[in-house]
């Protein structure tokens, strides 16, 4: 259990961190800790949370127990699945505080477990827009589009490499169209593509919380590994959002029809902090090349490989900033009789990386195979685009592995 704490010490570390205000990292004058430095990506629909029993806990996934919906999070939970197929179906309304019906998040997502230690699972997410009209400088009409992007897991392989432990990898294809082929700024557009990886790895192991039986979890899963992505020939190319996902939970029986898990989630982008550049009367002072001159931090347009590499030291503000691009997320989940579910979640992030902050609440129904899931978020301090809308999540457990291999012997 000595290797367990380390784990969990190290999860609460980067937690106190990321909200401590360390004193490193800044500038002989300034202090660029101070100043709003979202990090931005294209496609960021990628890192909307699917389903309604994560959403209904924060958004935690990468070391809950596994379900139809674990794909997402981490495809090596799959291999723990202890049904040999799952369906899971998802709608997240988007902006529906607001009035706007036609924004929408929907997801479809199929995991097949051929024999106990291997799992297969593919996945489609639809990210609709909505209706958008372009118009001139004179506000005449120009073209009516639906922008959409999509992503499409052609196969996720989780295996158990041993009672406790198991791998996982997925690749997908995304495709993001925005403007339908529209000329912006005098260029003529077109829909970015990009193919992408996950790697991902997830420990469960039985131990005991008192006298009663539990069961602790390890996962992390490095997300969206690929190419940059351009929505025209003459625009820079932009990072998907490449993430680093580490999560670590518990879950242990009260009684014979009682339940309750606790989990927690730490994430961070590997993507490029933009810099800090240097002023000069009312805007950005240039070199001989015409390219704004960097005061403080590293230069962005880098390959992918060294983008991931960098996002971990080339903030402004230093390993303060650093901290502060962690994003975390707790969760508790009760289960009475294996057929009612509460939870209940909270997600933090930090102001000037872009100040998400909410509580999330939902319960869970269970009918032999068929799982139906509710959540629903309150913000604390901004709007937020799932605020007073009821997601669902609809998923179908068939057969027990091990009852499944009986059957074929029979």
């Amino acid at each position: 259990m000595n290797i367990l704490k380390d784990i969990t010490s190290t999860l609460l570390v980067l937690f106190l961190l990321s909200k401590a205000n360390l004193a490193q990292g800044q500038n002989d004058n300034k202090n660029y800790n101070q100043y709003l430095n979202t990090i931005t990506t294209a496609v960021p629909f990628l890192m909307i949370g699917p389903d309604s029993r994560a959403g209904a806990m924060g958004d935690v996934g990468a070391a809950t127990i596994p379900d139809a919906n674990s794909a997402y999070w981490n495809t090596a939970k799959t291999a723990f699945l202890e049904q040999e197929q799952a369906i899971t179906i998802s709608y997240v309304p988007w902006l529906k505080s607001l009035g706007i019906d036609d924004i929408y998040v929907a997801q479809l997502g199929y995991t097949w477990k051929p024999n106990e230690r291997l799992s297969i699972s593919h996945g489609l997410r639809y990210f609709s827009l909505g209706e958008i009209k372009f118009t001139d400088e004179s506000a005449s009409l120009l073209q009516i589009v639906n922008p959409n992007e999509l992503a499409i897991d052609l196969c996720g392989i989780g295996y158990k490499l041993n009672d406790f432990f198991s791998g996982g990898l997925s690749a997908r294809y995304i495709y993001s169209n925005l403007t339908s082929g529209a000329s912006v700024n005098g260029s003529d557009s077109k829909a970015g593509n990009a193919i992408a990886v996950d790697l991902n790895g997830f420990y469960k192991k039985p131990i005991k919380v008192g006298e009663k039986p539990a069961d602790y979890m390890f996962g992390f899963n490095i997300q969206n590994i690929g190419n940059k992505v351009s929505y025209s020939e003459s625009a820079e190319r932009d990072f998907i959002p490449m993430n680093l996902k580490i999560g670590t939970g518990i879950n242990f029986e009260i009684d014979e029809f009682n339940e309750f898990g606790m989990y927690m989630d730490v994430n961070k982008l590997l993507v490029p902090t933009p810099p800090a550049y240097k002023e000069e009367g009312s805007g950005f002072a240039e070199d001989a090349n015409g390219e704004y001159i960097i005061e403080s931090g590293m230069d962005p347009n880098v390959s992918t490989v060294q983008g991931i590499i960098q996002s971990f030291y080339d903030a402004p503000g230093g390993m303060t900033e650093e901290f502060n691009e962690i994003n975390w997320s707790l969760g508790a989940e009760y289960w009475y009789d294996k057929q009612l579910a509460l939870r209940l979640g909270y997600f933090y992030e930090n102001p000037n990386k872009g100040n998400r902050n909410h509580m999330t609440f939902g319960l869970g129904l269970k009918y032999q195979i068929f799982n139906l899931d509710f959540s629903y978020l309150v913000p604390f301090n901004q709007r937020n685009p799932l605020e007073n809308t009821l997601r669902f999540t609809i998923s179908f457990d068939f057969a027990d592995v091990k009852t499944a291999t009986e059957i074929k012997k029979n």
